[in-house]
């Protein structure tokens, strides 16, 4: 393991008991993840994407293997509040204010009032919310409501920020212009970013490394290193390099189903 290693997973397998048998959810997923990527995983339905991201947040446990963040236990990560989650959906609390709902884990965590204040007024600027401080979640867009569930995430500085399909729910054009937003909030940040999606374009578009998922038992059927510059206006998506990456994980997801074919 490398000592910028943010997380570290080793022959790392996970299988739920049901009441119809044992459910492998991943099977032998070796990664590792350097302090300032962006990486994306991609991959069918159920084949075990979020379940990677749950392992590391410690709401599921590997049942072999090992996995380290910042070079400790996932339990340890959790208890030193190593990162903060973006799930699907924004889950705001309707009855707190933007500011409010953005406050929630710094008030869990002890933080004054004065931090608090401090904390809130710097995410809300980082995601471009100022002004909507007093606005409750039914107010505003989804994509807006999005953007104040990362300011929560950011709100106590982690180093890593997990994002389970963020924008998954988005029309097109908002999800566009959040993809553009969290490239520059990547960039200023410096945060490390393990991201969820189904879509190969903004898979490449945000990231600097792709892992292609099979099918259960999720394994890991390829990594791919993106050379696209930090800087990424929308436009890049038309260019022969984006196109070749694109090419790439394409092949690595027809790969991944191809002992499933028969059954497409």
């Amino acid at each position: 393991m490398t000592t910028s290693a943010v997380v570290s997973a080793q022959n790392l397998g996970l299988t739920f008991k049901t009441n119809d048998g044992d459910v492998v959810a991943l099977s032998d997923v070796n990664l590792t993840i350097d302090k300032g990527e962006f990486v994306s995983f991609i991959g069918p339905s159920g084949c075990g994407k979020t379940t990677f991201l749950r392992t590391i947040a410690d709401l599921e446990r590997p049942t072999s293997g090992t996995l380290t963040i910042n070079g400790q236990t996932p339990d340890q990560a959790r208890k030193s509040r190593a990162y903060g989650y973006v799930f699907q959906a924004p889950a705001l609390y309707p009855w707190r204010t933007i500011e409010k709902n953005i406050a929630l884990p710094l008030e869990i965590m002890g933080y004054s009032q004065a931090q608090q204040a401090q904390r809130i007024k710097r995410t809300m600027d980082l995601v471009n919310l100022s002004g909507f401080e007093k606005k409750y979640p039914w107010q505003l867009s989804g994509g807006m409501q999005q953007r104040a569930s990362i300011a929560r995430a950011l709100a106590f500085d982690a180093d890593l920020l997990l994002m389970d399909e963020p924008f998954g729910a988005l029309d097109e054009i908002v999800r566009d212009h959040l993809n553009s937003e969290l490239l520059k909030l990547w960039d200023r940040t410096q945060k490390t970013i393990c991201f969820v999606t189904h879509s190969i374009p903004e898979a490449v578009y945000l990231s600097t490394k792709i892992v292609v998922m099979s099918p259960r038992p999720g394994r890991v059927t390829d990594i791919i290193e993106s050379d696209l510059p930090r800087e990424r206006p929308l436009d890049i998506r038309e260019t022969p390099e984006f196109l070749a990456i694109a090419a790439r994980v394409r092949e690595g997801l027809r790969a991944g189903h191809s002992y499933d074919e028969d059954h497409v």
